[in-house]
């Protein structure tokens, strides 16, 4: 018998003995239901935080620029956009290393031990004198950064059920949208009330403040994280055994992650599967549009608001987004075999809305369109993640670790090229950042459409 067809039977096995162990303890749903939210309590809260710092962590350099930092090191606008870049690359380059290196470990350790590696790493760009010590450092913090992300997707996808994960992911990317919405209302507090404190710049302070919460809260994650089902120390023996195995009743194969892959055959396993491959395209759409983020102050300035109002009118941009994906995610859970029309709906509107924008010439319509727009590419990020977890929920554990990394490392891609789709000189319609955007937008309702096909007839479990 091959050692697949051996889990299979295992599984088979494992889920009788499942079910056997419900009627003889006397559990019930409520059991269930309380397991759950016990494990919300731990997961939700602290992972939440940690991406929130995170975010705030590799965004930060923009409100540095702002505040000094460019001045004072003498940057040029092309070293200042290879100092962005550069994260992205290690970043990506590192993210399925990582996850491969997180499938064999304990979460709880390792999560927070890379957390305070970029926090002080991100409080030593302080200190820099020069763009090379910038570029170098910045490169440090992708490297370090690149297993949080796939870390938390490959956690989720760990603890929960096909049909509970859309909640949990939208709770986790609201972290990313708050982030967007005051992140930059709190540097401009730290930079402002901090310049010259002890002889230091503001922007300086910016990175020490930021860095030392990431470190801070890392410290105290370290004993709230759970790490996998079986072996969480925050669960009794019972409870252990019904998070492992509660999953048998929708991720079957769930037992084959009683089996190791090398890396060399989890890489294999994974990209060999097609299901990865139509995942990817989609997220690198969705990513690669919701780039025009790092513009919204810009564009705000463009459709006719100025200065200090134009950072202001971004809240409510991410505030609508905030809310549109929190009522995705709920009731996604509710159908979850329509994932997919969900997404491509999404996206409908954002591209009519991206279109309307480079048409459209009232400012107050085309901030409006931009807020729909953004609500649109937001809730579909949240949801495109647990789709694509949830579809690869019967893959073992170190092949589902590479699949999910890939189709974020793969995604983040789109933060390179991003960068130079709405350049200041095509203010204020922007025309060829928004056709991009259109484009990407309608490649990614045929992709997700296509899946919510192959989903409803059962392909994709």
């Amino acid at each position: 018998m091959s050692t697949e067809k051996a889990s299979h039977e295992g599984a088979k096995t494992d889920h009788t003995e499942y079910i056997a162990h419900i009627e003889s303890n006397g559990s019930s749903e409520a059991t269930e239901r309380a397991l759950v939210r016990k494990i919300d309590l731990f997961l939700l809260p602290t992972i939440w935080l940690m991406y929130l710092l995170s975010y705030v962590d590799r965004t930060n350099i923009g409100n540095a620029k702002i505040a000094g930092m460019q001045a004072d090191l003498q940057l040029s606008s092309g070293q200042y956009s290879i100092a962005l870049i550069v994260f992205f690359i290690s970043y990506v380059l590192f993210e399925v290393p990582s996850n491969l290196i997180l499938s064999t470990s304990r979460p709880s350790v390792f999560l927070p031990t890379i957390m305070v590696l970029w926090g002080t790493v991100t409080c030593c760009m302080a200190a820099v004198k020069s763009y090379r010590q910038l570029v170098a450092l910045r490169f440090v913090v992708g490297v370090l950064e690149a297993g949080f992300a796939p870390g938390v997707l490959l956690i989720l996808s760990s603890w929960y059920k096909r049909e509970e994960q859309s909640k949990r992911f939208a709770v986790y990317i609201s972290a990313a949208i708050l982030s967007g919405a005051f992140g930059g209302l709190l540097a401009g507090a730290i930079t402002k009330d901090l310049e010259g404190a002890h002889g230091i710049r503001g922007w300086r302070w910016l990175f020490i403040v930021e860095g030392a919460a990431s470190i801070g809260w890392a410290c105290i994650a370290r004993f709230l994280l759970l790490d996998f089902p079986l072996t969480s120390k925050y669960l009794s023996e019972d409870e252990r055994r019904l998070a492992s195995e509660r999953l048998l009743v929708t991720e079957g194969s769930r037992a084959s992650d009683g089996y190791r892959l090398g890396p060399l055959q989890a890489i294999k396993r994974s990209l060999s599967n097609w299901r990865v491959w139509l995942f990817t395209a989609g997220y690198m759409v969705i990513v690669g549009s919701s780039t025009l983020s790092y513009f919204y102050p810009t564009l705000v300035q463009g459709l006719g608001y100025k200065s200090n109002k134009a950072q202001y009118m971004t809240v409510p941009i991410y505030a609508v987004a905030f809310v549109c994906n929190a009522f995705t995610g709920y009731f996604s859970d509710k159908v979850p075999r329509h994932r997919g029309i969900i997404i491509s709906s999404w996206l409908s509107i954002s591209l009519t809305c991206s279109i309307a924008t480079t048409i459209v010439t009232n400012f107050t319509a085309r901030y409006v369109l931009l807020v729909l727009m953004t609500a649109g590419l937001w809730s579909s990020n949240a949801l495109s993640l647990s789709f694509a977890s949830s579809s690869f929920a019967s893959m073992n554990r170190e092949a589902r670790a590479v699949s999910l990394a890939f189709v974020n490392a793969m995604g983040n891609l789109a933060q390179i090229y991003g960068a130079y789709l709405f350049p200041s000189e095509d203010a204020p319609r922007y025309i060829m950042g928004f056709s991009v955007v259109s484009a990407m937008c309608a490649f990614g309702v045929g992709v997700y459409g296509s899946l919510w096909q192959v989903a409803r007839r059962g392909l994709l479990e």
